[in-house]
């Protein structure tokens, strides 16, 4: 029988910084209209393709919930057959939560709300987007570090802006703006990275200055002002000065705040007690410098991505954070920042020798029985079925851009309703991008229905290898909740969808105080400024 525990109980955990994992089984649209402070979504369908990563420790203590739709005892089942042996169902779930605890709207709150609460005590600098453009049009000593992921970047920009990722900043600003005289404006989508990024200028003392593009890219557009697109600008890495410089500032910053350095010896002391506690090991840098190469078990989350959704790779609250880069500036930047969100991190020294011997400390979690390989078609036998109705997994952005002709996009948590829906008497085939959800997810469909159940070996990916067609016209077999819809993200948002966002965003320091189980801290600044 799974243990249950109450919100109280929880909460007690994340008040005394002990480990927790909360999971939130319902499709991410769900999740992002009401979820707990610190819980991350992982829907009952994608249990055994995303938990393993995030949560790398099979004793780990891990709790699942939903709002009543019934999916908590399959999510306890599944995590229970992956080798967790410490699963517990919240009582009552989120309706319950919500009694004693806040329960918050989007994504990536945690990081969200610190921001704020940097901002509000350390009374960050910036402009408004009227006041940049001002400045854009009348100085061309300016330099505009846009502080999101590439991608994003690329997607729509300000104009003269230059790709920084927030982890980045502090180790290229002062390549990128080499005169002191030079300003410097950091801008996101929205504010968080904005903040984060304008402070960690700030932090580093470095003589520009620097303001926060307030409200990002989004204020940008109320404002009724243009955004670029298709801009591929980077900011330069350092040269052997700017980056001594900049190794320099980050370790005085990093020794106020209190970040630990550890060495080779203390790392293998660390990751030996793995048996007890989780550790994650953390490669800060860009992903280009971390695909070229990178010591044995770290994983590349770079800095400025790691502080703005540090969900996206560490699923155990309370965890251990070992930080790794080869420069001494961006693990030592992004761990003064976890620090404060109230987590137990280290930086390795990156003068340090990593033992050859590490033991690297990953449980293996064990796959879900499949109804064996009689479950799975090839893409050959999948032509030659004849009435079949393909089933497919995908999440719905990834289902539009492209699926197999015909396919039906379905719900993972609603996988039997939907199949139960369906007109005709042949056989299903599931699809999913590469085929493992839907290998996961074969044996529940089949329980669901009478009709034969099969999965496409490879998934999507095959089939388009194969030198097969897709489509992209839509056929919702269930309304495609399973993404939120971000208001700060691409270039046809809402007007009122992003103008509600930020409304959203300056209420949660309030929201985060009537909560208090955050842990956060600020650290405000009291050395002498440099001479």
């Amino acid at each position: 029988m799974v243990k249950s525990i109450t919100a109280h109980e929880l909460r007690r955990h994340w008040v005394l910084r002990k480990e927790i994992v909360l999971l939130d089984v319902r499709e991410e649209g769900r999740y992002a209209e009401s979820h707990p402070l610190f819980a991350i979504s992982v829907p009952v369908s994608e249990i055994e393709s995303k938990l393993p990563a995030l949560v790398p420790r099979i004793s780990a203590p891990i709790v699942v919930y939903d709002d009543g739709e019934n999916y908590v005892a399959r999510a306890a089942s599944r995590v229970s057959k992956l080798g967790y042996t410490d699963v517990s169902i919240l009582e009552g779930g989120l309706s319950s939560y919500s009694l004693v605890g806040e329960v918050y709207r989007d994504v990536g709150v945690p990081s969200k709300a610190f921001g704020e609460l940097v901002e509000s005590i350390n009374h960050t600098p910036s402009l408004s987007a009227r006041e940049v453009k001002n400045v854009l049009d009348s100085n061309d000593d300016v330099v505009v570090l846009d502080a999101r992921r590439f991608e994003e970047f690329n997607t729509m920009s300000i104009p003269r802006g230059r790709s920084c990722p927030g982890g980045e900043l502090v180790y290229r600003v002062l390549e990128a703006a080499p005169s002191p005289e030079t300003t410097v404006i950091v801008n996101c989508a929205g504010r968080t990275r904005s903040i984060i990024g304008t402070q960690s200028l700030v932090n580093s003392q470095i003589p520009n200055k620097a303001h926060a593009l307030r409200n990002g890219t989004i204020g940008w557009t109320l404002e009724g002002l243009q955004v670029d697109t298709k801009k591929s600008e980077r900011a330069p890495r350092p040269s052997p000065e700017a980056l001594e410089r900049a190794r320099k500032s980050a370790e005085s910053w990093a020794e106020y705040v209190g970040v630990p350095l550890i060495d080779g010896d203390q790392l293998v002391t660390l990751v030996s007690g793995y048996e007890i506690r989780t550790v994650y090991l953390l490669d800060v840098r860009d992903p280009e410098e971390y695909a070229l190469g990178h010591p044995t078990g770290f994983t590349n989350a770079p800095g400025g991505q790691l502080v703005q959704a540090t969900e996206e790779w560490i699923g155990v609250r309370g965890a251990q954070l070992i930080l790794y880069d080869t420069d001494g500036v961006r693990a030592r930047m992004t761990a003064t920042w976890l620090l404060q969100l109230g987590w137990e991190v280290y930086v390795f020294h990156e003068r340090a020798a990593i033992p050859q011997d590490l033991a690297i400390p990953r449980d293996e979690t064990k796959a879900i029985s499949q109804s064996a390989e009689s479950g799975a078609i090839t893409t050959d036998e999948l032509r030659n079925l004849s009435s079949v109705t393909i089933v497919d997994l995908a999440r719905s952005p990834t289902y539009s851009k492209g699926h197999l002709p015909g396919a039906l996009f379905a719900s993972g948590p609603e996988l039997a309703r939907d199949l139960r829906a369906l007109g005709g008497e042949g056989p299903v085939v599931l699809t999913s991008p590469d085929g493992d959800v839907a290998a996961v997810n074969l044996e529940y469909a089949r329980e669901s229905v009478t009709r034969q159940v099969f999965y496409l070996k490879g998934g999507t990916a095959a089939w388009k290898e194969a030198g097969h067609p897709l489509e992209t016209e839509p056929r919702w077999l269930s309304e495609p909740i399973d993404v939120y819809k971000r208001p700060y993200e691409g270039t046809n948002n809402a007007p009122k969808a992003m103008q509600a966002y930020l409304d959203w965003e300056y209420g949660l320091v309030a929201q985060l105080a009537n909560d208090g189980v955050s842990c956060f801290h600020v650290v405000r600044d009291k050395r002498d400024s440099p001479k």
